[in-house]
């Protein structure tokens, strides 16, 4: 891949988004908003779920509550939401295409890993624990330690913090428009890796929008060999 140009200055650090990103949970959070909202007569569509992705959820659902003139609550959603997503997620999440690879080949060049979230931390705990990925990331934020989500930058700089390295310094992978929005006005290497939905986005500002987690773009950018081998 002679035409990549390098970061400069050079990635330390990776901070990861989760819906959609490390997970297939975007495309479960689409099977329950249409179980919500399918239970009041009312559709889910392309252009809600662009309006809802990668926002904070009681955000996302406050929106979709004035798309369609609802009465609930935020909380309300929340919690019927909570319930339908109790039953899908141990027999429906999965990692998605490239995550387990790209965090072994970060761990055995020792280059720091966290992740950085609009989702709580309950939802966050109960994710990681199926696969108990926890143990392998230097810290996770969610949406409770911060006060304005994405496409705010907070979480990200943040992030950058908790790493010890300037925002410049570090990569973030995102899915998301809204997200990866968040990264770019964080100053960061920011890289969208958009999948299902997210693929009718745009990403100004991204280096670049990879295929996948397993892209080779992802790593060169850190210096890394690829799982197969070349750098």
């Amino acid at each position: 891949m002679s035409e990549f140009k390098l970061p400069d200055p050079p990635l330390r650090a990776v901070t990861f988004d989760l819906d959609g990103l490390m997970f297939n949970t975007e495309e479960l959070y689409q099977e329950v908003g249409g179980t919500l909202l399918s239970r009041r007569g009312k559709q889910i569509t392309g252009e809600l779920l662009n309006e809802m992705m990668g926002r904070k959820s009681n955000v996302a659902l406050a929106v979709m509550i004035d798309w369609h003139d609802l009465d609930e609550t935020p909380e309300q959603l929340a919690a019927e939401s909570a319930e339908i997503f109790g039953g899908l997620l141990p027999k429906r999440l999965a990692p998605m295409p490239g995550l387990l690879e790209l965090l072994a080949s970060l761990e055995a060049a020792g280059i720091p890993k966290g992740i950085a979230t609009s989702s709580g931390k309950l939802f966050v705990d109960k994710v990681l624990g199926l696969f108990n990925l926890a143990p392998r990331f230097d810290f996770i934020l969610t949406s409770e330690d911060i006060v304005h989500g994405k496409p705010a930058p907070d979480v990200y700089l943040l992030a950058a913090e908790r790493h010890g390295v300037a925002p410049a310094e570090m990569i973030i992978l995102e899915d998301s428009q809204i997200g990866t929005q968040a990264a770019v006005a964080s100053g960061a290497y920011a890289v969208a890796v958009p999948h299902g939905q997210s693929r009718t986005h745009h990403f100004p500002g991204a280096r670049f929008e990879a295929h996948s987690l397993a892209d080779a773009r992802i790593y060169h950018a850190l210096r890394l060999q690829t799982p197969g081998g070349s750098c």
